[in-house]
């Protein structure tokens, strides 16, 4: 079990086995610890002493997040014992040609993802604009297996995702002011809820990381870096179409999102207040002339996916504000991602129906056998 808590001012306290969400004498949950698997906790949150070593005890993983939903830290489960499998996991960093050939796999796997959704935008939206970036991703992934060197494979894989959300505008119904992937930060409501998905979708990979016994930092695909989880935003990237994508065009097409869940966040001025003020009065703001910070633009930060660098150049500085959901918009977005997480299909490597959180410790353990030696090739998953 997963809870959400994004009562601003609210305090989790210890009673008797379980734990209890209060704000002053109000109590809004009761927490089961012996079912809590994951904690996320948005903004302005405490935890009493208490109940801090209750979910240290139950080694439950507590994620610590900004009020919009940027990644913190958290109390983390106690180190995996297996010094053996972390050792053969940084000796592989220095093996060039298995290097490759795990950074090969890791993007076939997501291009062809790519590839097949805008092909189901194609039939559905009878968007041929959508068709035409599909052929053209399947056509990076022939020329991507001739790459001799890993920065080659990267630079196939931003050229792929440049192509995919050219491709991906045509499937909303009405896309919002969405052109392209901006992320630092999001300034559109489909990005804004983009990068909301691919922040839960990286602390979930990052459990089945740890489940699984392996080493969250060493990466193949994703360049190694000081406190950088490169592992884990390996093992997401083929997820990141068949959950937060095809999620965020539902949402969206649906009507279960719509422009007025959104608020467009302008720096206050001596007639705006920093809470926020309609899209229509702001996103549309002709003189677009603001830019950010680079401490402004962290607090807006999400998993990298890269692109082609002369796009990341552009989106960077997009003189727009930042959008974000409003409450009440926000907790549906948790409830049909939670949703999307727990539906089940069947996973061919198990011969058996399971969720998608199931399939991403499967798919973790699927790696760990990689590195143990167990197995040649990695095996992706990928969309029908």
């Amino acid at each position: 079990m997963r809870i959400y808590i994004k009562t601003q001012g609210a305090r989790i306290i210890k009673e008797g086995r379980h734990l209890l969400v209060k704000k002053g004498k109000d109590t809004y949950q009761t927490l089961f610890t012996h079912k809590l698997k994951q904690l996320l906790l948005f903004g302005n949150i405490e935890i009493t002493h208490f109940a801090l070593c209750q979910l240290l005890r139950h080694n439950i993983d507590t994620v610590f997040l900004t009020q919009n939903g940027r990644f913190l830290g958290r109390l983390d489960q106690p180190e995996s014992k297996n010094v053996f499998l972390h050792k053969k996991q940084y000796e592989l960093l220095d093996d060039n040609e298995f290097q490759l050939k795990m950074a090969k796999a890791i993007v076939a796997g997501k291009l062809l993802n790519m590839a097949t959704f805008l092909m189901r935008i194609k039939r559905s939206k009878k968007a041929h604009f959508s068709g035409k970036k599909a052929k053209e991703i399947k056509q990076l992934i022939s020329k991507m297996e001739q790459a001799s060197d890993v920065n080659a494979v990267r630079g196939y894989e931003g050229k792929g995702s440049a192509l995919y959300f050219s491709g991906i505008v045509h499937g909303f119904t009405d896309n919002f002011g969405f052109t392209k992937r901006v992320r630092r930060p999001p300034t559109d409501p489909i990005n804004s809820v983009l990068s909301l998905l691919y922040t839960f979708l990286m602390n979930q990979t990052y459990s089945a990381v740890r489940i699984t016994g392996l080493d969250p930092y060493p990466g193949f695909l994703h360049t190694i870096d000081y406190g950088r989880y490169s592992l884990v935003l390996d093992l997401m990237e083929e997820f990141r179409t068949i959950i937060a994508d095809t999620l965020t065009l539902s949402l969206f097409n649906l009507k279960i999102l719509q422009q007025k869940d959104f608020i467009c966040e302008k720096p206050p001025t001596k007639s705006t207040q920093a809470e926020g003020l309609p899209l229509k009065d702001i996103c549309d703001d002709p003189i677009g002339k603001m830019t950010f910070s680079e401490s402004e633009q962290k607090i807006f930060d999400m998993p990298e996916q890269r692109i082609e660098e002369k796009t990341v150049k552009s989106i960077q500085l997009t003189g727009k504000y930042p959008v974000k959901l409003r409450e009440d918009s926000f907790k549906r977005v948790i409830a049909a991602y939670e949703k999307k997480i727990s539906t089940t299909f069947y996973y061919p490597p198990a011969q058996k129906n399971l969720t998608y959180m199931d399939a991403l410790i499967y798919q973790a353990e699927h790696y760990r056998k990689i590195i143990e030696g167990k197995y040649e090739t990695y095996q992706p998953l990928l969309m029908r």
